[in-house]
């Protein structure tokens, strides 16, 4: 919030880590904070709204100047004291948070069609309908969610694509290979696959 409101999301990679931390994903998202409020009496914790940016790749990861402790649990109270105190130690000056040197992966700059638009919104409804089975999903039903999430148009962009995407998405991992995507043929194809009933 002192700097231009900007920061990088990237998943966490599971199967690797940096300084006993979880690594993220080699490919994030800038995001910039849209709305910052306090939501405690002492000022330590911020209700944050974003909007998702550019994506981008990281070069070179930079570990945190902490270690991760043995045991670490971030949700407590024992746990955020061990770390508040080690970074006393080491210097409040050091970052206490994985960093990383990026590179702006350009945008997909093509438009799609209607018609390809189109055939994503019925494999997203195929989708919807048969994940609530035994429940009956009427089709009416989920043109209302498109409409609440303002994505009936006949002229659909990309972050349309994204949007949707999201809808129909279990967990954000789903969504690393659409974040991943350098054409609209890719990202089409990658939805497409996340979009099929299997």
């Amino acid at each position: 919030m002192l700097g231009d409101g900007q920061f990088g999301v990237c998943l966490i990679d599971e199967t690797n880590s940096v300084n006993g931390w979880n690594s993220p994903k080699m490919v994030g998202t800038i995001a910039k904070i849209s709305k910052c409020e306090d939501v405690s009496l002492d000022g330590l914790q911020l209700h944050i709204e974003t909007i998702g940016r550019n994506s981008f790749k990281i070069k070179r990861i930079i570990p945190s100047s902490i270690p991760q402790p043995t045991n670490y649990d971030p949700l407590s109270v024992e746990g955020h004291q061990e770390i508040s105190e080690m970074h006393e130690k080491i210097g409040t000056g050091e970052k206490m948070y994985i960093q990383a040197e990026v590179e702006m992966l350009p945008e997909i700059d093509e438009n799609i069609s209607y018609e390809k638009w189109e055939k994503l919104v019925q494999l997203w409804k195929k989708k919807i309908i048969s994940q609530a089975l035994p429940q009956i999903v009427e089709p009416h039903a989920l043109d209302h969610v498109l409409e609440q999430y303002y994505l009936n148009t006949e002229t659909p962009t990309i972050d349309y694509v994204y949007s949707l995407s999201a809808l129909g998405a279990k967990d954000p991992n789903e969504l690393q290979p659409i974040l991943e995507a350098r054409t609209m043929d890719e990202l089409i194809k990658k939805v497409e696959e996340l979009l099929t009933v299997k």
